[in-house]
C-alpha cells in the first residue's frame, strides 16, 4: 500500500505539472510574449499551490475519501482546461485572461491539496524523515518526467487539448486505485465509485473528441477553410483556403496570403540580390516556407543556397503538399538548395562557411526566443559568415505600425559596424512593410530584370528606399541579448495598433 501511494505521488506530480505547463504554453501561443506568460502563470500556479496547502489542516475527516474527490476534480479542471481556454479564447477572447488565471488558481489550489494529504495518510506507515523525503522525491521525480515528455513527445504529437485530457485521465486513475486499495475504509465507497467512472466518462470522451474540439475552435478563429493543422514542439501551423488564397499562420499570426506574398519575398530578395552579380553561396535563415529560395533560384549565378529553418514541420510541409509546393516552385526541392533544421544562433557559431548574400526572415520579435535573432550579438555572429563584399538584408516589421522598432533593428545593425540601407515596400496583407540591406560597405543598388518579378521594377525600386515623414528615422535603443529592447518597443507599438 505504502509504494502504491508513493507511486501515486509520481502521477499527480506529473499531472499538476502538466497542467502548469499546458496553461503557459497555450497562453505564449495565443498571447505572444512566452517569458511573461510563463512567469505570470508559474508564479500564480505556484501561490494557488500554497493556497491549497494551506487550506488542508482544514480536511480532518475521511482523508482518503477527500483525496479521491479532489482528484476528480482536478482531473476535470485540468484534463478540460486546454480545450477549455482555447474555445474561451476562439468564442470570447475578451475574458481569456481572466478564464485562464481563474483555471490556473483552481488547479493550483487543488494540486496543493494533494500532497499533504497524501503525508497524512502515509503517517501511520513511515517514519516522519521518510515520509518527507519520499514523498519529496516522487513529487520531483514526477516533475521531471514530464518537463522531458512536454517538449519531446506530448506538445508536438498529442496537441495541448489532448495532453491535459490524457493527464486528467491519469488523475482519475490515481482515483480509482485509491478506491481499490482502501475499499474497506470507506463508508461511501459506491458513491464515490460513481463519480470516478463519471468523471473518466467524460474525460475519455473529450479525448476521444479532442479533434472536434479543436476544429470547432479554430473553425471560429479562422474565418477560411482550414486544410492543415500542426503543432509542432516549437510552433502551431495552420494553413487555410479561401478560392485560390492559401494562408499560412503560425501561432496564430499570419505569415503570408499567397494574392500578395510576391510583393513581400520580392522586395525582401532583390534589391540586395541584384546588385551582387557575382553572388554564389546564399544563406537564408527562417523562411521555412521556401518562397524567399524560390526569388533566390531565379538568379542562375547562385550556385548553392542554404536554409536553416528551427522547425522541421514546417519545411517537410513546404516540400511535399503540392499546393504549397506549386507556391514555392518546388524551391525546396532544388539540387542548388540544402534544408537544414537546426537553431539559427546555433548553427551560426558551429559554422565555418562563409555566403555572399545571406536572408534574415525570421518572423517578427514578439517575444525573448525570437527578439535574441535580432540583437547585436547575433549580428556580430552574420559579420563572421559573410564575405568580403557580402550584404545581407533584414526583414525589420513595419515601420509605419511599428516605427520605433523598425529603427531600433537599423540601429542595432549599425552599432555592430555595418552600414544600413532601409527600405520599405506596401504588402497588402500587412500593410507598410520594412527591410535593411547591410554590409561592410554603402549599398550599391543593382538593376532588378523585369522577367524575375512581377511587382518589382527598376523604375519601382529606388522609390522603397525614401521614406516618407510619418516613416522616418526616430531615436531607438541598441538591442543587446541582455535587454532585448526591441521586444518592448514592439509589444508596445502593435499593442497600440490591435486596440
Amino acid at each position: 500500500m505504502r509504494h502504491a501511494l508513493l507511486f501515486s505521488v509520481f502521477v499527480i506530480a506529473s499531472c499538476g505539472l502538466a497542467y502548469e505547463l499546458i496553461a503557459g504554453a497555450l497562453s505564449s501561443y495565443l498571447l505572444g510574449d512566452s517569458v511573461t506568460q510563463f512567469s505570470t502563470v508559474i508564479g500564480t500556479y505556484l501561490f494557488a499551490m500554497g493556497c491549497g496547502s494551506w487550506l488542508s489542516k482544514y480536511i480532518t475527516r475521511d482523508l482518503i475519501g477527500r483525496f479521491i474527490q479532489i482528484e476528480l476534480m482536478v482531473g476535470l479542471l485540468g484534463g478540460f482546461s486546454a480545450a477549455g481556454l482555447f474555445l474561451v479564447f476562439t468564442w470570447l477572447s475578451a475574458p481569456f485572461k481572466l478564464v485562464l488565471y481563474l483555471a490556473v488558481l483552481g488547479v493550483g489550489v487543488l494540486v496543493g491539496l494533494e500532497i499533504p494529504l497524501v503525508m497524512r495518510i502515509l503517517e501511520r506507515e513511515l517514519a516522519f524523515k521518510d515520509l518527507v523525503s519520499q514523498v519529496l522525491t516522487f513529487d520531483y521525480l514526477g516533475a521531471l518526467a514530464v518537463s522531458i515528455l512536454f517538449p519531446l513527445f506530448l506538445a508536438p504529437q498529442l496537441g495541448m487539448v489532448r495532453t491535459g485530457l490524457l493527464f486528467g485521465l491519469l488523475n482519475v486513475a490515481v482515483a480509482l486505485w485509491a478506491l481499490h486499495l482502501f475499499r474497506q475504509q470507506l463508508p461511501a465507497r459506491g458513491a464515490l465509485a460513481l463519480q470516478s467512472w463519471g468523471v473518466f466518462g467524460l474525460l475519455l470522451a473529450g479525448f476521444v473528441g479532442a479533434g472536434q474540439l479543436t476544429t470547432l475552435a479554430e473553425a471560429h478563429l479562422y474565418a477560411d477553410e482550414i486544410v492543415h493543422t500542426e503543432t509542432t514542439p516549437y510552433q502551431r501551423i495552420v494553413v487555410t483556403r479561401w478560392r485560390d488564397d492559401l494562408r499560412l499562420f503560425l501561432n496564430n499570426n499570419l505569415q503570408f496570403s499567397s494574392h500578395d506574398e510576391y510583393r513581400y519575398h520580392e522586395a525582401l530578395v532583390h534589391p540586395g540580390l541584384a546588385s551582387l552579380p557575382g553572388a554564389r553561396r546564399v544563406l537564408v535563415l527562417g523562411g521555412g516556407d521556401g518562397l524567399a529560395v524560390r526569388e533566390i533560384l531565379k538568379y542562375p549565378n547562385v550556385e548553392a543556397v542554404t536554409l536553416v529553418d528551427l522547425d522541421p514541420a514546417m519545411t517537410q510541409l513546404f516540400s511535399t503538399s503540392p499546393a504549397l509546393v506549386k507556391l514555392n516552385q518546388g524551391a525546396l526541392l532544388s539540387s542548388r538548395v540544402k534544408v537544414v533544421n537546426a537553431d539559427a544562433l546555433q548553427w551560426l557559431e558551429d559554422s565555418t562557411e562563409f555566403f555572399d548574400f545571406i536572408v534574415i526572415d525570421f518572423p517578427d520579435p514578439s517575444n525573448f526566443a525570437l527578439g535574441k535573432l535580432y540583437t547585436s550579438a547575433f549580428y556580430r555572429l552574420l559579420e563572421k559568415r559573410l564575405s568580403a563584399r557580402g550584404l545581407l538584408v533584414v526583414q525589420s516589421t513595419s515601420p509605419l505600425y511599428a516605427r520605433q522598432s523598425f529603427w531600433c533593428v537599423v540601429a542595432t545593425l549599425e552599432d555592430v559596424g555595418f552600414k544600413t540601407a532601409p527600405y520599405h515596400a506596401l504588402v497588402p496583407s500587412f500593410g507598410e512593410w520594412g527591410y535593411i540591406i547591410a554590409g561592410r560597405q554603402p549599398f550599391v543598388p543593382g538593376v532588378i530584370e523585369r522577367s524575375r518579378t512581377r511587382f518589382l521594377t527598376p523604375e519601382v525600386a529606388p522609390d522603397l528606399f525614401h521614406f516618407p515623414a510619418d516613416m522616418d528615422r526616430v531615436p531607438a535603443e541598441v538591442n543587446r541579448l541582455n535587454n532585448q529592447v526591441l521586444v518592448r518597443y514592439f509589444e508596445e507599438e502593435w499593442r497600440r495598433v490591435i486596440r
